[in-house]
């Protein structure tokens, strides 16, 4: 009887049939928004002007968050690659996929360097009559390897793990994304460009992880802690929380009788795209990698 119970712990996963589609979907979505969200915020007046004015609102945030954001941002170098570096070991360790560790980290990477090429090869702003600085800061940094790291966590984690690891990784993403905002690092645009650019390199990186079968079979949505439907139901409410957040600032200097100066609505809105973005593509990935799992005990597919 003991080895008819660990027989389906040692026989390869194969994602489900079809999913292979969705993944391929999943990174031609991403390089599209990253192509969007670079020609809108970059090369049109409306965009340019949107994105700079978050970052100029943000002067007036930075003076009561300044110093933690700050410290956040100064150790984020650290925290990311430490807690990458631990999970992908231990997990590399214990279960001795060093190839699935090889095509993480090697994602990780590559993500993070495409950043820094970006960053060069981008032409600079255009003069659309903005006030803005013409060097190019699109994609964020700092953004690209908090959540690259984050995706490489993910991606080496179980399936009953990994909506638990999404939104913790997801979550420590947006924060470093925020933090590069209210610091005037970096505006609503470079943030999101970096989550898309991840996705096109971490979900690709997955297909191959999972296509390996080594860990792909779970007990579906509430089978476990890490696996309960909290994790997808928080950041969806958070997200629609932060698109009211946005609406509300926008209406508030859209044109009309009751229209206002902005001081800080630029700020709060773009603070929204970054949240809104940033969990979305957590649930979306969550999802897809739930939809490619093997239910336990069901035929191989």
């Amino acid at each position: 009887m003991t080895s008819q119970r660990q027989a389906p712990t040692r026989t390869p996963a194969r994602p489900a049939q079809g999913s292979g589609f969705f993944f391929v979907l999943a990174t031609l979505a991403c390089v599209a928004g990253l192509v969007a969200t670079y020609y809108y915020f970059v090369q049109t007046t409306t965009g340019q002007f949107i994105d700079e004015s978050a970052l100029v609102e943000a002067v007036d945030i930075h003076g009561p968050a300044g110093k933690a954001t700050t410290r956040f941002l100064d150790l984020l170098p650290t925290i990311s690659l430490v807690m990458a570096a631990v999970v992908v070991l231990f997990v590399t360790v214990i279960r001795k996929h060093w190839t699935e560790a090889g095509i993480a980290v090697t994602a990780c990477i590559g993500a993070n360097i495409a950043t820094q090429v970006l960053k060069d090869v981008l032409p600079a702003r255009p003069d659309k009559g903005v006030v803005t600085l013409e060097l190019n800061s699109l994609p964020s940094g700092h953004t690209t390897l908090a959540a690259s790291a984050a995706a490489a966590v993910f991606l080496m984690a179980s399936p009953r793990w990994r909506p638990m690891a999404g939104f913790v990784g997801g979550t420590f993403a947006i924060a470093s994304g925020v933090s590069t905002l209210i610091n005037q690092w970096h505006r609503p645009a470079d943030v999101v460009a970096a989550f898309l650019l991840v996705g096109a390199f971490m979900i690709p990186a997955g297909w191959l992880i999972i296509r390996r079968g080594a860990w792909n079979a779970w007990d579906g949505f509430g089978g476990h802690i890490g696996s309960a439907r909290i994790w997808l139901t928080l950041p969806v409410l958070i997200g629609l929380a932060s698109a009211a957040v946005a609406m509300y600032s926008l209406v508030r200097i859209a044109p009309s009788p009751w229209q206002e100066v902005s001081t800080t609505n630029y700020f709060w809105a773009g603070i929204s795209l970054i949240v809104i973005a940033g969990y979305l593509a957590t649930v979306a990935t969550t999802a897809l990698f739930a939809y490619a799992a093997r239910r336990r005990g069901s035929p191989r597919r």
